[in-house]
């Protein structure tokens, strides 16, 4: 028996070890999606908008349409990395994200925005969280929870270097440059560190580690062996629903944050407030990940709702007062990383390993297709307002529904079925 511990703990700290230059590849591609994909949708809302004279809900519109195709495309990434594996998922992912958001800078006609924005969703949902989820577990399980931390620090790196940049050289030589310049750049250096630093077991074709097979008819977490199972599960929508409320407004306010922070900040400020929600939502998670896997999960999942409705609410009672500006996009970056990693943390802890890849997917889309509709309504309650009070408010009140729904888990037993 001391032996198999022996051999067990051996083999697991050489994967630890062998996935950090995953962690690595997974933290860059990250820094990339997000600040194309998520903050990056921000400036590109604003710079269409004054450019091309399109209404904002157009605009957001797109958005909305790039989301729900991800969302789609979700529940099959799990499939993908088992057939392609890991390498060829992330570098194709990373590419079409390149092409794409090259596109979006050039559109001129509503229908090449829609393009652009649909092919952005194939690139999304090979780099962003499913996918690096499902990566780094080829390599980790019991530090899984610190592992994914450092590597979607990546996510919040993309807002405080890409998102910045390109706020400023779009100012200096304009959308279409910046946006090449920056995307090309990232491509010429990534490729080669996704094909140099993802490798060894997790080949394509090749399987998680065994240990997520080996002991799945003793495991005690819930299992689920289809996707209309899941979505059966209250368990599984105590999950679902409130990070899917949480991430619409998270998601939402992120896109129309250049637009509502310009009028009152300028270029410079802006730029400013943006690069320190992006800072402290990487603090925030550096902060957690050296404890977060052994945390109360959901708790800590309602506290960063409850704290990111706090810090709009400031701005939503100061709008006038720069400092109330800088102090509530703080206090809202501080979870916006957490908001991110926590849903696999707790499908992790809750359900079966051979469920993983099902469930993350299935909660991914969920929440992918709800925040799709984020971007749009605020746009539409801006519109027709004037003003940003009313998005604002709906933000605050899907945050507060969210904090309470994440702490009703049912019990073992009840609303879920377990298999394993």
């Amino acid at each position: 028996m001391n032996g198999v511990t022996a051999s067990t703990v051996e083999a697991e700290t050489s994967e630890f070890r062998e996935g950090w230059s995953v962690v690595l590849v997974c933290f860059c591609v990250a820094t990339f999606a997000w600040g194309f994909g998520f903050y990056g949708q921000s400036v590109f809302l604003a710079e269409l908008h004054a450019t091309r004279g399109w209404p904002t809900s157009l605009i957001a519109s797109a958005t909305t349409v790039n989301y729900l195709t991800g969302a789609a495309l979700l529940t099959c990434v799990h499939r993908a990395i088992d057939k392609f594996g890991p390498r060829l998922l992330l570098a194709g992912g990373t590419a079409i994200m390149a092409v794409s958001a090259i596109g979006l800078s050039r559109v001129q006609a509503p229908w090449q925005l829609y393009l652009c924005s649909t092919v952005m969703a194939i690139g999304w949902a090979g780099t962003t969280t499913t996918a690096i989820a499902l990566t780094l577990a080829y390599w980790f399980d019991r530090r899984r929870g610190l592992a994914l931390s450092l590597a979607l620090t990546g996510a919040s790196a993309g807002g405080f270097t890409i998102a910045p940049l390109l706020v400023r050289l779009v100012h200096r030589m304009g959308l279409e440059q910046a946006v090449l310049l920056l995307a090309l750049g990232g491509l010429v250096i990534l490729l080669p560190m996704v094909v140099a630093g993802v490798g060894g077991s997790a080949s394509a074709g090749a399987k998680p580690p065994s240990r997520h097979v080996a002991h799945a008819a003793m495991d005690p977490r819930t299992s689920f062996t289809s996707r209309t199972e899941a979505l059966r599960s209250l368990h599984f929508w105590t999950i679902a629903l409130p990070f899917a409320l949480a991430l619409a407004a998270q998601v939402g306010f992120i896109v129309h944050q250049v637009t509502f922070l310009l009028p009152r900040l300028g270029n410079d400020g802006t730029g400013i407030a943006i690069a320190a929600t992006a800072i402290a939502a990487a603090g925030g998670r550096l902060a957690f990940a050296p404890m977060i896997d052994g945390m109360n999960q959901r708790a800590a999942s309602a506290a960063s709702f409850a704290s990111q409705a706090a810090g709009l609410a400031l701005m939503l009672v100061l709008p006038d007062r720069p400092e109330a500006l800088y102090i509530g996009s703080v206090i809202f970056g501080l979870s916006v990383g957490n908001v991110i990693t926590l849903p696999a943390l707790i499908v992790q802890r809750e359900f079966a390993p051979r469920s993983f890849g099902v469930v993350i997917g299935l909660t991914s889309m969920v929440g992918q297709a709800t925040l799709a509709f984020g971007p749009t309504l605020l746009g539409l309650a801006r519109d027709a307002t004037g003003s940003y009070d009313a998005a604002i408010g709906l933000c605050i009140a899907l945050q507060l529904v969210a904090a309470i729904l994440v702490l009703l888990r049912p019990r073992r037993g009840r609303g879920n079925r377990a298999n394993a």
